[in-house]
């Protein structure tokens, strides 16, 4: 059965000098296969891909594995615990106002420079070993930098670390009020068939700053360079994901439950369990490339009825959100209705009744279809 080794690692310290600690969980199957990477909580409200994590090692303790699975829940202690009372407000770093998921590394230049240093005899598994070597010694080269890093930045690179040795990454997030969806690179598209997830965001070759980013955009531009110079095209088989799974701030077993068996269908599609582990659910995937994925913003403040849910099917014309101004309570001003611009799928809403002008209240699919 597999090996399970419980490791420690030191992301941060905090104000009195003392090491803040993560539990990262290995499990190393008997047999060769790929190599896994799952973290949670980047985000400090977005607790239940812990629940999910653990999920998934209460079923790896009894199914055998091909490969190596690194499981890192809680991956930002200090996010975690940026209280302000009833609220965890663990979404940027306090300090230097950093978003925690935007800090890590991507050099297009110094991929360019790496895919001209390939011969047209290297195999792909050296080029990928070479490949690995090399970001992760520029990875601790930006962790050792004289001048220093924020903290944000550092815990990003610790933790990249880790993610850039794995050929299938999962980043587990929550939005603020939201139904299950996953943003998929655009080459790995058929690879969202095989989540329990009825909602895709399509991404491009772009990097703003995530960890799937981070993994696939070197990946992918490496293919292109190298398929490009060798005429024929080369996969490095590498695919990074982000998964959002539900809501901030709740936590919910059974549901926990169902997302490990997701990603237990996703992992044995790949190999790395055995064939018939799990399968994917035979549901309906709507899917929107990521330019129509919007955001409708408010015009006006108010306290605010959120009347279409996420995940429901809405049309043009129809009632999204009811505003109330407290200031016209006594006139026909009192209350106005937000409707929908262009028949849509609100995949998320601001988790506050309260609201400025300028929020982003909803984010929607537009322009949709069937995967």
């Amino acid at each position: 059965m597999n090996e399970m080794i419980k490791e420690h690692i030191v992301v941060a310290q905090n104000a009195s000098g003392r090491n803040m600690n993560v539990p990262l969980y290995r499990f190393i199957g008997e047999q060769p296969g790929p190599k896994v990477y799952i973290q949670s909580s980047i985000h400090g409200a977005e607790v239940q891909g812990n629940v999910v994590i653990y999920q998934l090692i209460q079923f790896l303790k009894h199914i055998p594995l091909n490969g190596e699975i690194v499981l890192v829940p809680n991956c930002n202690p200090v996010g975690t615990n940026i209280k302000a009372g009833e609220y965890t407000l663990g979404r940027f770093d306090p300090v230097n106002g950093t978003n925690w998921n935007r800090g890590y590394f991507y050099d297009q230049a110094l991929i360019q420079e790496f895919a001209a240093s390939i011969d047209d005899k290297e195999s792909v598994q050296s080029i990928k070993e070479r490949f690995r070597s090399q970001i992760k010694q520029q990875l601790q080269n930006k962790l050792n930098e004289t001048w220093g890093i924020g903290l944000a930045q550092r815990l990003n690179l610790k933790l990249q670390q880790l993610a850039f040795d794995a050929d299938y990454v999962l980043d587990l997030h929550n939005g603020p009020v939201a139904t299950r969806h996953i943003y998929v690179p655009e080459y790995a598209k058929e690879s969202a068939k095989l989540f329990n997830i009825p909602h895709v965001i399509l991404i491009p070759q772009v990097f703003s700053g995530a960890l799937d980013e981070a993994t696939f955009c070197p990946w992918w531009l490496l293919s292109d360079l190298v398929s490009a110079k060798r005429q024929q095209a080369i996969n490095f088989e590498v695919e990074a994901f982000t998964l959002e799974m539900g809501s901030q701030e709740v936590v919910n077993f059974t549901e926990g439950k169902y997302d490990a068996k997701s990603i237990l269908a996703f992992l044995t599609a790949k190999n790395c369990l055995p064939a018939n582990t799990s399968n994917p659910e035979t549901i309906v995937r709507k899917a929107v490339y990521l330019k129509d994925y919007k955001i409708l913003y408010t015009q006006a403040g108010g306290i605010v009825e959120y009347m279409a849910q996420p995940g429901e099917v809405i049309t043009k014309g129809q009632v999204l959100a009811k505003v109330l101004n407290v200031d016209n309570l006594d006139n026909d001003q009192a209350t106005h209705d937000i409707l929908a611009p262009c028949d849509l799928i609100p995949i998320l809403h601001f988790p506050s009744a309260s609201v400025l002008s300028g929020t982003q209240l909803y984010k929607c699919f537009t322009e949709y279809f069937e995967l």
